[in-house]
């Protein structure tokens, strides 16, 4: 079971914080790395893979240091985000080049063709693949040694819809299996329907860490909002509108229900199905309506 420790890292540029004193641990499974453009997330990968040093803290794989300890590459496998490509080599020629520097041969690249399945077309040249193509050869060479961690930096790029699902399914796969699978995506769904986990970069600090759902439900500062039906919408919402909890009720003849914006989530959730029975009105369904990745995500990021 392979665990990666970020311990304290920064990172600068000259004057540039790209990575603030962040700490966070990775473990089996996958989990999604988010932030803005800019978070620092691209710089956050290239130390966990080893090919920056931290300014400060370190990174560390099972205890190791990652920085400078080429054994370590047995372990790490790697899909950068940048597109830059050997393109006068075909595909099958790029991921035996890299089978080759751990020590394996042709067989090994072969099975790591088949498994994101680019053998139709790993006798062209890099140079005549779309950026979907590319971006599953450079899985494939990250595949090659079987490694217990895989670092992905946006690794949708420029898939069509079947090829992520594809990639998706692998990737859930492995986490299955007890691998360590981190990647970082801007395609929030992907992230909602894939990671188990989640890391939260914001302006190169680590803003929140753990499933976005429990991460919503922590931040009891902001509002939450609820689409709520019943047996008498318009009394409900007259007796809830008089409690401090609600800062706002909608109703939405469209849906056919309240939409309700709560600022104490706490008292709310005792709130509701006391007044319901108060007024004989009946719950019909109560269901949070911002608990999106895409919703956590926005308010974190305006946090």
């Amino acid at each position: 079971m392979t665990t990666l420790s970020i311990d304290h890292v920064s990172r600068w540029f000259g004057n540039v914080v790209a990575v603030n004193d962040i700490t966070m641990t990775i473990g089996p499974g996958v989990t999604g790395l988010l932030g803005p453009n800019g978070a620092g997330k691209s710089t956050l990968i290239n130390m966990m893979g080893g090919f920056l040093a931290p300014s400060t803290g370190s990174v560390t794989l099972d205890g190791r240091p990652v920085w400078r300890n080429e054994a370590i590459y047995q372990h790490i496998g790697i899909v950068p985000e940048r597109e830059a490509m050997y393109d006068f080599l075909t595909g099958r020629e790029f991921v035996v080049a890299n089978a080759e520097l751990h020590g394996l041969g042709p067989k090994a690249a072969q099975r790591a063709l088949a498994t994101v399945e680019m053998e139709y077309a790993q006798d062209r040249k890099i140079s005549t693949y779309s950026k979907g193509m590319r971006q599953r050869v450079k899985m494939a060479s990250a595949l090659v040694h079987d490694p217990s961690l895989l670092l992905l930096d946006e690794p949708f790029n420029g898939m069509d819809p079947r090829q992520r699902m594809q990639l998706m399914d692998l990737l859930r796969r492995m986490g299955d299996e007890g691998r360590t699978v981190l990647f970082s995506s801007h395609i929030l769904e992907e992230v909602e329907q894939l990671a188990r986990h989640i890391e939260v970069v914001v302006a190169g600090r680590h803003a929140a860490s753990g499933d976005f759902r429990r991460i919503r439900r922590l931040m009891t500062d902001r509002p939450h909002r609820y689409l709520v039906r019943s047996s008498d919408d318009r009394a409900l919402a007259a007796a809830l509108i008089a409690d401090p909890s609600t800062s706002g009720i909608e109703v939405d003849d469209t849906e056919g229900a309240l939409r309700v914006q709560a600022v104490d989530f706490g008292r709310f959730t005792e709130l509701l199905p006391r007044v319901a029975r108060d007024h004989g009105i009946r719950l019909l369904t109560v269901s949070p309506s911002d608990e999106s990745l895409e919703s956590v995500f926005s308010y974190l990021v305006a946090a």
